[in-house]
């Protein structure tokens, strides 16, 4: 049985273990029964996320023209503090920059290679854990605007890291944390603006991911560079697959490349 489509970032659903799919344009597949099954991927084409033509990827799943011109792509998506719409400001797209920003945003904590924190948008969670690999995490501050998130995590990440380590995280090689612990540590450090969302009533999420065999030294698959590619699948953490051989193939990094996945 063949699939082809272009790669997005897999659909998750919070469960134990969690759930992933891969969704196209017209099928679907849920990742989790392929464990432990021999699957072969081949790239066809490029499909950038946005404009739909078969033009060379250039980050997020864009070609270049789109991603230095839409508002999907604008620099306030990885750093939340240059946010503006709650000051009536454009940066591209005002009406979609308003329709993202001015929500509910989460800043929280997650373990995932060590203790990190990050930003997202209340609606996200706990997707955005799951696709950071997270086997466990806790909101800290809830917010109305990403601009108020952005800050308060500018200010924490002097205090803890706000990046993963995806070898160790992929590697399993982690320790439990005590979270809530490190929520009141951090509390001094939030902003002054942002210090009456401190949440403190919560606990922490945990989650369970499906892996059979973690890798001893992973190697990363790009479906740019490796067109054609083999292997038995042994575990999806995080948004990457894992496979017998070592090899992790991240969906995320492979996003509008289009590719055809065949049972072997």
């Amino acid at each position: 049985m063949t699939y082809q489509g272009v790669l997005t970032k897999m659909e998750t659903e919070y469960a134990a273990p969690i759930q992933y799919y891969l969704v196209f344009k017209d099928d679907f597949l849920n990742v989790n029964q392929l464990l432990n099954k021999t699957l072969r991927f081949q790239f066809v084409k490029y499909e950038c996320l946005h404009c739909g033509l078969d033009k060379k990827i250039y980050r997020q799943g864009f070609c270049k023209s789109c991603f230095f011109d839409i508002p999907q792509a604008a620099d306030w998506i990885m750093s939340p503090e240059l946010s503006k719409a709650h000051l009536d400001e454009e940066d591209r797209d005002l009406a979609y920059e308003k329709q993202v920003q001015l929500q509910p945003h989460i800043v929280y904590l997650a373990n995932s290679s060590s203790v990190k924190v990050g930003v997202t948008r209340k609606s996200q969670v706990p997707t955005r854990w799951i696709d950071q690999g997270a086997h466990e995490a806790i909101e800290i501050v809830e917010v109305p605007n990403r601009y108020l998130a952005g800050i308060t995590e500018v200010a924490l990440k002097d205090h803890v890291s706000d990046k993963t380590n995806w070898r160790t995280m992929l590697k399993n090689e982690i320790q439990d944390e005590d979270l809530v612990a490190w929520r009141e540590k951090l509390k001094v450090f939030i902003p002054e603006e942002a210090r009456s969302y401190f949440i403190t009533d919560n606990e922490e999420t945990t989650i369970e991911f499906p892996v059979l065999q973690f890798p001893k030294k992973p190697k990363s698959l790009n479906f740019e560079k490796t067109q054609d590619y083999t292997g038995v699948l042994k575990g999806i953490k995080g948004q990457y697959l894992i496979f017998e051989d070592d090899t992790v193939c991240n969906i995320r990094g492979n996003e509008g490349m289009y590719v055809s996945i065949s049972l072997v």
